[in-house]
This record gives structure tokens, sequence and C-alpha cells, in this order.
């Protein structure tokens, strides 16, 4: 699995690779200003302490002469800044070292800017392969997912990937070599001394592998946990009228708090093992530089094998590869992380839609027949059966009522009809054609529905009234929010239309929400209409005016009501009566009045 993660990591990279290959020259020149910087560092402090006609004179032996690689760097350094005298040597060098540090720092910020470029328009572009998949999942999927682990997931994860894929990735990159260049000049100046610094680097993987290692899973736990809390906030904030009106403001700041301890533990055993990582890196390096001080301290002072110029550069360039070794150890530590986030955000991209249109599918035309149900058979998961054999029609023009129990399985009807779930049994067919052979845009186009839930999006009434409308002109809102009866509340409105109604309508009564919604299906017209328990949580008035704007919206139309209230379907075409999954009576009101059944049962009880 890491592997698949890496590889799929670089291939959402590799779309930028003029911006890496400018990136990776940049950190290249980068890392040879920086060397040049270290070397010409310690040759400005041998300058200062040693004395000037002896820099002359070794300068001149070296000339001609057969020189090792370390002699050789030597001379080329002295042939660029000695001069005849020590103030314009003094002056080349400090001008030389300035400048390389210049072109050092213009190098880092160009292999940074494009970098940060490339990493902004991943998470970008990830962000939005998230949120376009979400539009393509089936309500399955939703069913088993919590909101807030999802937030949690477009959020959080996707801005560690941001780490991982961005500074973290170029610094793995980019510190390595600076770290090789440095071993390298150190076994140049001085073979035996190198090999004991050497030993810091096996020492230094092998405690960032370690750690590495156990903060990716803690990471993973990490990333769960804040899902959850994220997911209660969302479930509380939007259940808040609950809350209060059962007074259980206590019971949910205890079950918030235990919730948000664990991800304080988890949080602070990561902070242990990423904090650590650094200060056992420094002192591995301290301890050793320790070590070659005194071995390198007598070789100049006591053995006299060691030039004093190359041991201050050998300890300047080794104390300058600790840097990047600690660095190292903080890279491993966000690419796990990284890695672990974005486990969770390509499980999410790799879910299929369970509902799509087939290949080819032809687009849905005008409606002309009707609806029938040929034995359909339907279980969410692996549960029982929610419907069981169900096989009735909706002629066109006509209107039919799904009445019965809760539980029944009514609602699942009409989710099967939009093709929120797909039959698992039988087969549903409009104008004689299965609906999984229809474009299922095309499909859903030709339908509007209406729930006992509103839903209403925080946005003036104009846009939730024409939501999915993609041409209206004025008189049409305006006669659409009259047949819905809606037109008189939202003209006392104090902005009208253009009134903010708030998260889920908030501003506005449950029936003045229902009515929009109407509203809403009546400027769509579709042909086929489904309208789910709508005026079930409405007061006696609200459904007065409800029903009405229902009674005009299913005019000419055809139409599937699902209703609680048996008083609302008395005018239907037919009722079909539903029971446990199963249809137990078909008819008229009067034909069902008559039968001793389920439906005359239901209808006395709500009367009583």
């Amino acid at each position: 699995m890491s592997q698949n993660i890496y590889t799929r990591l670089g291939k959402l990279v590799l779309p930028h690779w003029p911006l890496l290959i400018i990136s990776t020259v940049s950190a290249l020149i980068y890392v040879v200003f920086n060397s040049l910087s270290i070397w010409l560092t310690a040759s400005f402090f041998n300058n200062i302490l040693t004395d000037f006609d002896v820099l002359l004179r070794n300068h001149q032996e070296l000339s001609g002469s057969i020189l090792s690689l370390n002699d050789q760097f030597k001379f080329w350094t002295n042939e660029l800044i000695l001069r005849d005298t020590p103030r314009e040597t003094i002056k080349v060098l400090s001008l030389t070292i300035f400048c390389v540090f210049l072109i050092k720092n213009i190098f880092l910020y160009i292999k940074n800017i494009s970098l940060s470029y490339i990493q902004f328009n991943l998470i970008t572009l990830i962000r939005k392969r998230l949120y376009s998949h979400f539009h393509s999942l089936s309500l399955s999927f939703f069913d088993n997912k919590k909101s807030g682990e999802l937030i949690s997931i477009v959020v959080t994860d996707v801005s560690n990937m941001r780490v991982a894929l961005g500074t973290s990735f170029h610094k793995m990159f980019v510190e390595p070599i600076n770290i090789i260049t440095f071993i390298v000049l150190l076994f140049i100046i001085n073979l035996k001394l190198a090999f004991y610094a050497l030993i810091i680097v096996p020492l230094t993987l092998g405690v960032i592998f370690w750690i590495g290692r156990s903060i990716r899973r803690k990471s993973r736990r990490t990333a769960e946990q804040i899902a959850g809390i994220m997911g209660i906030i969302t479930e509380i904030l939007n259940s808040i009228r609950v809350v209060k009106a059962f007074g259980t403001e206590e019971f949910e700041r205890t079950r918030f708090n235990e919730e948000q301890n664990r991800y304080y533990q988890l949080l602070f055993r990561r902070a242990k093992l990423r904090l650590i990582a650094s200060p056992i890196t420094e002192i591995i390096g301290a301890f050793i530089g320790v070590i070659l001080l005194w071995i390198g301290g007598m070789d100049v002072l006591v053995h006299h094998t060691m030039e004093s110029e190359d041991f201050i550069r050998f300890i300047l360039i080794l104390f300058s590869v600790l840097g990047p070794i600690r660095l190292l150890s903080n890279i491993s530590v966000e690419i796990q992380k990284g890695i672990a986030s974005a486990e969770r955000v390509f499980n999410i991209l790799d879910t299929p839609p369970a509902i799509i249109s087939k290949p080819g599918a032809p687009e849905m035309g005008t409606f002309l027949k009707g609806i029938e149900f040929k034995g359909v058979g339907f279980s969410y998961g692996d549960g029982d059966n929610v419907l069981r054999d169900i096989t009735f029609s909706i002629p066109k023009g006509k209107v039919v009522a799904l009445v019965g129990p809760s539980g029944a399985g009514k609602s699942t009807v009409a989710d099967l009809v939009s093709r929120f779930y797909d039959v698992q049994a039988g087969v549903i067919e409009i104008d004689g054609e299965d609906i999984r052979d229809i474009n299922l845009r095309s499909l859903r186009e030709k339908m509007g529905i209406v729930t006992q839930e509103t839903i209403l999006f925080d946005d003036t009434i104009e846009s939730n009234i024409t939501y999915g409308v993609n041409s209206y002109t004025q008189e049409q809102l305006e006669n659409a929010a009259k047949a819905a009866n809606a037109y008189d509340f939202i003209h006392d409105q104090l902005n009208g239309f253009k009134t903010i109604i708030g998260e889920k309508g908030v501003k506005l009564s449950g029936g003045q929400r229902q009515r929009l919604a109407i509203a809403r299906a009546i400027l769509r017209n579709p042909p086929i209409l489904i309208l789910d328990e709508a005026t079930s949580s409405l007061d006696t008035q609200a459904e007065r005016q409800v029903q009405e704007a229902l009674i005009r919206l299913m005019k000419d139309r055809t139409t599937l009501v699902i209703a609680h209230r048996l008083s609302t379907v008395t005018m239907a075409d037919k009722i079909v009566v539903f029971d446990r999954g199963e249809i137990k009576e078909e008819g008229t009101h009067q034909d069902l009045i008559q039968q001793d059944g389920l439906y005359r049962n239901l209808y006395h009880i709500q009367l009583n």
C-alpha cells in the first residue's frame, strides 16, 4: 500500500515537471554555493589567523607542484582571493563571500517558490477531485460515513498531504545531496577524520526510521480521532435545538471533552516522538564532534600531521552537516504524517460510485406512458429485505399514493424511482425502459421531489427557488411562488426574493420552507413528481396552504405520493398499501374503505 501511495503522489507531481526541473537545478546550484560559502568562511578565518607573508609563501609553494585534491581546492581558492596586500585580500574575500551568499539565497528562493506553486496547485486539485467525487457517490456511501469525517479528510488530511508533497518532498531531495556533498568534502580534507564522522549518518538514519514508523501509525489514529471530533461538532450544531430542549448540554460537553482528551493524548505522544528526533540527532552529532575535536586537535597541535586551516574547515563542514541531518529527521516525521493522510484521501477517491449511467446510455425522451414496478426487491447493505416482490404501476397523469405503517418501505420506493439506490431484484421501467439503461442525469431532470425534510441553502429566497434551473424570467419566478402559496410571505420579507434565509432556512417557519420547496419544484416543471411525506410535520393551517400548493403542482403530472396522513390522499387515483416491505392492498380510497383490511383500520385509527 505504501509503495502505491508513493507512486500515486509521484504521478500527481509529474505533470509539473518544468517547475520540478527548475527547482531541481536551483537546488543543485544552492547546494554548490552553500558548500562554497562554508569553504570560503574557513579561508576567511585562516587568512585572519595566519601571517600574510606565510600565506603568500605557502601559495607559491603549491604553484606548479603535484597536489592532492584538498590542496588543489586550496590553491584555486587562494588564486581567487589573494592579492598583493592584506587589505586587498580581505576586501576580495569579503566581497566573494557576500556574492556567494547572495547567489545561494537567490537560488534558494527560486527553489522554494517553484515547489510552493506545485504544492498549492496539488492541494487545490486534490480538494476539487474529492469534492467532485462526493457528488458522484451514491447515498449508500454517505449512509455509512459521518459528515465530520469527510470534512476532516478534505481539510486536515489534504493539508497534511501539502506538507508531504511540498516542503518535505523537496527537502527529501535537497538535504541528502547537501549531506553527500559535505561528506565528500570531509573525505577530501582528511580521510581518517571523515571515517569517524561517517558514524553519524547510519546512527541518525536508524533513529529517523524508527521514529518515523511509529509516527505514521499515530498520525493515522490522530486523523481518525479529529474526524470523530469534527463529526460531534457537526452533529451538535445541526441538532442544537434538541440538545437545549432536552437539557443535555452537560452530557454533550462531557462527550466532547472525552474525545478531545483522547485526541490530546494522541497528539502529545506523536509530539514526543517528533520532538525527540532532533535532540537525539544533535546529541549524536555533538558526541562525534567532540571526539573529532580531540583527535583533530591532537593532529594539529601535537603530531603536526594536519594543518590548522584544514582542521578549521573540517570542523565547520562537520557541524554544517548536522543541520541537514536534523532537518531530515523532521522531514521523515512530516512525510509519514502526510502518507497516513494520503491513505485516507485515496481511500475516498478509490471508492467507486454505486449508481452510474451505463456507457452510451440514451437520454430520457418525452415521458409518454407511465412507471412500472415489476417484482422489485431491495435491502440496505446486508440487512433484511426492505421491499419484497413489489409490483404496481403509475400511469401517466395519475396520482398514486403509497401508505402504510412507519418502516413499511414507502420512502425506499421513492428513492428507487430516483435511482438514489438501485433495485436488487426485479426492475423499474419508465415507458417500458429499465431506468438503469437511461442516462442518470436526464432521468432525474424529469423528476421533481418534495420531501418532509426540506433542503434549503443559506442563500436568498430566489436562489433557493431557482436552484437547478439555468434560465428563468422574473415573471416565472413570481408565478411559481404564487402557485406555491409562498408569494405573500416572500413579499412581506424586508428584501423580498433577495432575503437570506439562513442555514437550512432557519429564519422561516416549517410551512414557509415547505412552500419554497414546492415553488422550486413548480419552476422546474417536471413531468414526474415525488412527494415524500410533504405535509406530515406541519400544523393544520400550514398544511392547508401547502396542500393547496401541492394540488396545483400535481395538476397534469404523474405523481407518486408517500403519505402518513391518510386524509391527504383520499383523492388519489390509486392507493397502494404497504406493510413490512410488501403490498397488502391496492385500489381507490372508496374501494379500500369498503374492504376490512389494513387501510381501513389505519384510516379509522387516524380519524379517532
